[in-house]
């Protein structure tokens, strides 16, 4: 493809949550993976304060693998995106055009639909799901009534607002305890495992549900479920597709998948890919994650994780609509396992960004009135 006629790719990391460290490891993934015969990348990096600034790729591959050592330049122009009534206009500051944006933001303000909404009203391409698939993916009490109407097995959990735990903690604490100990506290609404505690009794309670509500103003408790971790990655529109399975087994301290097991501890996790596991789990783990996928209107690109019980049986964990791209990332390498390479998996999800667009925008806006 002549260089003038490939497509300008705007990759957007960074973010105001706390994933921001992450996303930035993922986007030099991203940017890595991109097929320069076909793509030009532009790197975009919105700071913790919410200012998007151009970065310099060749800087950005040169990063630390640790997320301790990973920030932003601040010296960069400053960009935004102009909404356009026709995609093929829409710039980012006056700069050439952007034919497509990937978003690679973890977490609030990036994952939850908030960008996805932008870009819709941009009618700007964008890999991922929309707006409706990107909330209720994020947020996990939405997610997790809506698989459960859906028929779709989860684990017991319990939700808690912040206002209702400041003004009766006791008959919060309460609630809480109904589930049984062990069990997990979360924000409801971020990843990469930031603000977990796992609690092994009720004096440990207090200091995990603080520890969440820096972070949200939900949170969700749910019952610690013996078991092993299974991951699998979707791919596609409206005909998505399922990878082979694969499994993370902990080795850390924490005892569980952690932020510091995935991230700052080499030896915190061993990723078994593909996931030893015989005919009929493979298939079963496949069909949960694309009606999961499905339920949950998503698009593009997801990873669904569960917990596969000794008895067999498996519940379905979350989705992440965005998931990493980091070297330790299971989306990518279960897409690796399954023949799909890094180059192709991104050629892919912006051919598939680009479908969907094409798609909505053939649909009618005006209603004729005779």
């Amino acid at each position: 493809m002549d260089t003038a006629t490939r497509l300008k790719v705007g990759v957007l990391f960074g973010g105001r949550s706390a994933e921001h460290e992450v996303s930035i490891l993922s986007a030099r993934n991203v940017i890595a993976a991109l097929d320069p015969a076909r793509f030009e990348a532009m790197a975009i990096g919105i700071t913790r304060s919410g200012r998007w600034i151009q970065q310099s790729t060749q800087r950005l591959l040169r990063e630390k693998g640790d997320p301790r050592f990973v920030q932003l330049s601040a010296d960069g122009p400053e960009v935004s995106l102009l909404p356009s009534t026709r995609s093929e206009d829409s710039t980012v500051s006056g700069r050439p055009q952007v034919d497509v944006v990937f978003p690679v933001l973890h977490g609030p303000h990036g994952e939850d639909g908030t960008v996805q909404g932008l870009l819709e009203l941009a009618d700007v391409p964008f890999v991922g799901a929309g707006v409706l698939g990107s909330a209720v993916g994020m947020d996990k009490d939405v997610m997790k009534r809506l698989l459960r109407d859906a028929g779709i097995p989860v684990a017991d959990f319990v939700v808690i607002r912040r206002h209702d735990y400041r003004r009766d903690p006791l008959a919060t604490l309460a609630r809480v305890e109904s589930l049984g100990f062990p069990l997990f506290v979360k924000p409801a609404n971020l990843g990469s495992s930031v603000g977990v505690t796992r609690v092994l009794s009720r004096a440990q309670l207090p200091a995990a549900l603080q520890t969440a509500f820096d972070y949200d103003l939900k949170v969700i408790v749910e019952e610690s479920i013996a078991g092993r971790e299974i991951e699998c990655s979707v791919l596609g529109n409206d005909a998505p597709v399922a990878s082979a399975p694969g499994e993370i087994v902990v080795t850390h301290p924490d005892g569980f998948y952690s932020y510091d097991a995935k991230y700052l501890d080499d030896q915190g996790a061993r990723l078994q890919v593909p996931a030893v596991l015989d005919a009929h789990l493979v298939r079963e783990v496949q069909r949960l994650s694309l009606a999961t996928f499905q339920a949950l209107e998503c698009s593009g690109l997801a990873r669904v994780d569960f917990f596969l019980q000794p008895d067999g049986r498996l519940l379905v964990n979350e989705i992440n609509t965005l998931p990493g791209f980091t070297a330790v990332s299971m989306y990518p390498k279960l897409w690796a396992a399954s023949g799909v390479p890094p180059r192709e998996l991104v050629s892919r999800l912006i051919d598939l960004a680009i479908e969907r667009h094409e798609q909505k925008r053939s649909l009618r806006s005006v209603c004729s009135v005779r």
